[in-house]
């Protein structure tokens, strides 16, 4: 299917996927009209030539092009797309493009949280045995910029938001899918509406390809059952069906009519937490279908190193131990850095914008924790802590600090936290409104972590 027909294209929304969308088009399209698209002032690239439609009325000249390359961070429901496609307008984005144009095999990721690490640790599994394997996609890294020297040896391993599977409309030949889990109320008007856009990933798979999932986690096994791939199986148990498991503290690989074969000891996996050995055992899944040693996949393993804001161990100072876990957009992933890191976590960072997310179950494992302290940032520092009160009525309780900057944040986490005791940074909410993103929120803590020491 090609993507890019007519002789106008615009580009609606202009952040790192929107430029890398611009090059391509350039270089591959040099003679069609393009424009640029954003509700936010842009300068294009390199002056690039493009027509700017800036600000307010960005939207007003839309449907004026013959294909309109949506950026993830534009709803695919946005109701002027709608209006683009009744007048016969082609709406694509640059993931389907990509996957229309990619000559080699596509690996696709996606989940609600694990993403990163499983892209990239599959990713490392896998240039142990193939030459040429590409990192791509949500991770930061935009596919199209890949693409060029890539052939069909070329295997390519893609982090997928449901921002990107919105409107896909092709399938990796491998596809992983990790828990599913409440997020992104701000872009989706409910649960089923978030998980049916994680479900893209599977639409257009067929017998050839294949599925990794966990069937213990009830959403994804759903969503999985009616598919044509092959149903690969992983579990934090041994189970007739799993073709990789954690049985104890080893892991195993099933191959069908074989005995199981030992991979590694769980010890031997430097990261932290459940949720990382389920990213584990599908990342194993992948090397052990494309004939990786395993050898080579234990390697590859032992090596990898934890993903920076993604419970990433700071250091030591003064005594304390401090943990960035500034990814932890949501209260299942605070709840899952809190189990992971143990009992030692006496002082918690929490709290950032409002998406609407329930906090009920945070609260309930709050009640139940022995913290010290709990800093908290506005809006949802407020609901952590009235889910807190509402779990655990009674005394005792931690401290709460409600602060608006992450040096305050740190300074109070100095004050209070006793040697040999940990700090951690686990938000359970997006970091808009004080914060950029979440990489800016971790890189702060980093900061004023290292400037109190140097004060000191």
């Amino acid at each position: 299917m090609k993507e890019i027909l007519g002789d106008s294209v615009l580009i609606l929304g202009y952040g790192r996927e929107g430029k890398s969308t611009h090059r391509y088009v350039l270089e591959h399209y040099p003679k069609k009209r393009i424009g640029i698209a954003d509700q936010q002032k842009v300068e294009p690239i390199a002056n690039l030539p493009a027509e700017l439609h800036i600000g307010k009325d960005y939207l007003e000249s839309v449907c004026h092009y013959d294909v309109i390359i949506r950026s993830p961070g534009v709803s695919s429901r946005l109701p002027k797309l709608q209006e683009c496609l009744e007048l016969g307008k082609k709406v694509t984005t640059a993931t389907n493009i990509f996957f229309s144009e990619c000559p080699g095999m596509i690996i696709g990721v996606t989940g609600t949280k694990g993403k990163s690490t499983t892209s990239s640790l599959t990713a490392n599994i896998l240039k142990e045995k193939y030459c040429d394997v590409r990192l791509v996609g949500n991770i930061g890294q935009p596919a199209l910029d890949y693409l060029p020297g890539s052939n069909s040896r070329t295997i390519f391993v893609a982090e997928l938001s449901s921002f990107q599977l919105e409107d896909i409309h092709y399938s990796p030949h491998i596809a992983i899918i990790l828990a599913i889990v409440p997020e992104h109320f701000d872009r989706y008007r409910n649960f089923s509406q978030y998980v049916k856009a994680k479900g893209q990933i599977l639409n257009h798979q067929t017998t050839k390809d294949i599925v990794i999932f966990n069937p213990s986690h009830k959403i994804v096994n759903e969503l999985v059952l009616n598919g044509l791939a092959k149903k690969y199986r992983f579990s934090l148990k041994p189970k007739k069906d799993a073709n990789c498991y954690l049985n104890k503290e080893d892991i195993f690989i099933q191959k069908e009519g074989k005995k199981p074969l030992f991979v590694l000891d769980r010890s031997e996996i430097p990261l932290l937490g459940e949720g990382n050995i389920e990213n584990t055992l599908a990342a194993i899944l992948v090397g052990a279908i494309l004939n990786i040693p395993l050898s080579k996949i234990r390697k590859a393993i032992a090596e990898f190193e934890s993903l920076e804001h993604r419970l990433e161990f700071v250091g030591e100072y003064h005594g304390i131990k401090f943990y960035n876990d500034s990814l932890a957009t949501i209260p299942e992933a605070t709840i899952h850095a809190l189990k992971a890191i143990g009992n030692d976590v006496e002082t918690l960072i929490a709290g950032g914008y409002d998406r609407g997310l329930d906090f009920s179950k945070l609260g309930e494992f709050l009640g139940k924790r022995r913290l010290r302290s709990l800093i908290l940032f506005p809006p949802t520092g407020k609901r952590i802590w009235e889910a807190l009160c509402n779990a655990a009525p009674k005394e005792p309780r931690p401290q709460k600090y409600d602060v608006s900057s992450m040096k305050e944040a740190v300074d109070i986490a100095y004050q209070t936290t006793s040697p040999g005791k940990i700090c951690l940074l686990s938000p359970a909410s997006a970091s808009f409104g004080l914060f950029r993103d979440y990489q800016q929120r971790g890189d702060l803590f980093k900061k004023y972590i290292e400037e109190f020491v140097k004060q000191s």
